[in-house]
């Protein structure tokens, strides 16, 4: 029942008469919204590995996986709309969001030990088969996991996601340099794209309305490149990404091999992963729904709801 408040009710609430603690008492009572987003960590190989979920574990299961140099922080929108149907997770990988983020002298940040550790998350829940959002990073990472257990993954939501030589562009020449050769020169040249300015240039470059992009994105990304250490566990991360090319002939088999049915959902304007990158899953993918809508990298901040409604209809192709 919504409650309205008159100049009485307030007059009464300022004087601290009963109705305040009958108020008080009507708000505790209140339920949980069935739809909200948990914020939660669990300790997996000595590191506290933090996660977002929502929704009821008995229905399917949709794993978000994020990208650079994001966090699970870039689905809060979508995880509320897809919690009305399905049980959600969403990790922080090692060294991203709210996880742990030890020395890079100490640890091995890779993709395939992210691979590894959300694999272990979602066993730990109880998950056993899933569709799952692959964005960036998160491509590598959930492709190591369908490699590994293809049988496991229902679907794929592929947002500007690579998995074809085709889709890295000139945007990665100064990193495929740094793969050759691994010197502390060319790692240095690389931290340009962790400044400020460059976090910006992800998120608005090539949308079509800048002032559909929160800026409290920036500050959230900028304050986790900004932790020290941080650099240098993204340029392990930068190195170790020319492994993932390795496999890529690999994954693409087992496109074809297994046939998920996928929805592509690409922004089109993006320059780190362009659409020539999108174009090449509908030679291995029989079952694929294919859009390319027009703006950058991140292209949840300008069309959440679209995509949001994209996944819904889309899911219940992928339930076994």
């Amino acid at each position: 029942m919504k409650k309205i408040l008159t100049h009485s009710t307030m007059a009464a609430l300022l004087a601290g008469t009963t109705l305040l603690t009958g108020m008080v008492a009507t708000v505790s009572e209140a339920a949980e919204s069935p739809f909200a987003v948990s914020m939660k960590k669990m300790e997996i190989g000595g590191l506290n590995i933090a996660y977002r979920e929502a929704g009821d574990p008995e229905n399917p299961t949709v794993l978000l996986l994020h990208g650079f140099p994001t966090s699970s922080h870039m689905f809060r929108n979508l995880i509320p709309e897809l919690a009305t149907h399905y049980h959600v997770i969403a990790p922080d990988y090692p060294g991203f969001g709210a996880s742990d983020m030890p020395d890079a002298a100490q640890y091995d940040y890779s993709f395939a030990n992210a691979a590894e550790i959300v694999t272990q998350l979602i066993d730990a829940k109880g998950v056993g088969d899933y569709a799952v959002y692959l964005m960036d990073y998160g491509a590598p990472v959930g492709y190591r996991m369908f490699s590994e257990h293809p049988e496991r993954v229902t679907g794929f939501i592929i947002q500007n996601g690579n998995a074809y030589e085709e889709g890295l562009r000139e945007f990665w020449d100064p990193i495929k340099a740094y793969w050759t050769d691994p010197s502390r020169e060319n790692g240095d040249a690389l931290r340009g794209f962790l400044t400020m300015e460059a976090t910006v240039w992800q998120f608005t470059h090539g949308v079509r309305n800048v002032s559909a992009v929160s800026p409290d994105n920036f500050w959230h990304v900028q304050y986790l490149l900004d932790r020290p250490g941080n650099q240098e566990v993204q340029l392990e991360m930068f190195l170790d990404y020319g492994t993932n090319v390795d496999e890529y002939s690999k994954w693409q088999a087992q496109f074809r091999a297994h046939q998920p049915p996928a929805l592509i959902v690409w922004g089109k304007n993006d320059q780190i992963f362009p659409a020539d990158g999108a174009h090449p899953y509908l030679d291995d993918l029989e079952d694929v729904e294919f859009h390319l809508l027009d703006t950058g990298h991140f292209a949840l901040e300008e069309y959440g709801d679209v995509i949001a409604a994209e996944i819904l209809d889309f899911l219940p192709r992928t339930q076994k």
